[in-house]
């Protein structure tokens, strides 16, 4: 006797996957409000406030040497082999291929490329804005301090801010970003805010980042996916012109959409018609050229209709003539002649 196996917990999860409607409707796009720009100059001021206390060489710098000398890879040495692993997850070029991967699947199931030019607006946004930060600023990194106590700033660096702080805050959070629920929406925030605190965490750990370098890489970070909305109508743009482009080349390559089929109207009933009327009408629905034109069947050459034709009536017998045959109308030969002997 067979049994029917039970899903699993993969078969569930496809199930689930292709239900999912290919194009959600309900899906909103954030947008640029006041609580949202509140809490985009609130950061922009955090920001500014921690540049200003590294430059000024103050408590934070301190900070940072006093955690240094600390050299927490050598206090914690057994958890060395997980951090140096777990710090991938900041690392620029692993997470946007994990990502894209996810959001490009995405894409091609909701037959829109909104997530992967997203994707492609926050790491261009993230670039520009990290890497002119990192150069102008341009501060030397733990292992490469000169002078103890200075803020290692203008020495030609570029650690200022933590680029895979940074990195793991907007990869990660994007996913948040792009969510289609806000249940999923929070999980994922959550998920995003551990994975980028760890991420910090594991550079000072390692050493290759100071403290002060971690909080404005979370701080950089956030203001990138805090401006994103602004971007919104610039990426819809540019998914509608790659759209149209795609149209274009397939009625280019002659795959043109069927034109459409105008509908029959229903022919009218009509009232029965006596036999002249019938003959009338057969002979004005004869044209000249309908009369002119030959069927198929018949052989090509002018041709008239059956009603055109004179009637003939055949004049005589219609047998063909013979020498024994007698004329009707005349007598018989009294004798016939004899031939032979």
């Amino acid at each position: 006797m067979r049994t029917k196996r039970n899903p699993t917990r993969l078969d569930r999860v496809f199930a689930r996957l292709d239900r999912e409607p290919e194009r959600p409707a309900h899906l909103d796009v954030p947008k640029m409000s006041r609580h949202r720009v509140v809490l985009l100059g609130a950061t922009l001021a955090f920001y500014l406030a921690i540049v200003w206390l590294v430059v000024t060489t103050s408590w934070l710098v301190r900070l940072d040497w006093q955690v240094m000398f600390f050299r927490p890879y050598q206090q914690w040495a057994g958890i060395h082999w997980f951090v140096d692993y777990y710090v991938v997850l900041g690392q620029r070029g692993p997470t946007a291929v994990m990502v894209a991967s996810w959001l490009g699947w995405r894409s091609w199931r909701q037959h829109t490329l909104r997530p992967l030019l997203t994707l492609g607006a926050v790491l261009l946004l993230l670039n520009i804005t990290v890497g002119a930060a990192k150069l102008g600023m341009g501060r030397l990194g733990p292992h490469y301090a000169t002078i103890i106590g200075s803020n290692e700033m203008g020495q030609g660096g570029d650690i200022f801010p933590s680029g895979h702080t940074a990195n793991a805050v907007v990869t990660w959070g994007i996913l948040a970003y792009l969510a289609s629920t806000p249940r999923a929406r929070r999980w994922l925030s959550a998920i995003s805010a551990v994975t980028s605190l760890g991420v910090g965490l594991a550079t000072v750990y390692l050493g290759t980042h100071w403290l002060s370098d971690v909080l404005l890489g979370w701080v950089a970070g956030l203001l990138v996916l805090l401006a994103l909305p602004w971007c919104e109508p610039t990426i819809a743009r540019t998914e509608a012109y790659v759209f149209d482009l795609r149209d274009r080349w397939r009625a280019r390559g002659g795959t043109t959409a069927p034109a459409p089929v105008t509908p029959v109207p229903a022919p009218a009933r009509l009232k029965p018609l006596t036999a002249p009327q019938n003959e009338t009408a057969a002979r004005e629905a004869i044209s000249p050229a309908s009369a002119s034109r030959a069927p198929v069947y018949l052989a090509p050459g002018p041709h008239t209709t059956r009603s055109e034709r004179t009637p003939v009536t055949p004049i005589g017998s219609r047998r063909p003539p013979h020498p024994d045959r007698i004329v009707r109308g005349t007598s018989a030969p009294a004798t016939r002649p004899l031939t032979g002997g």
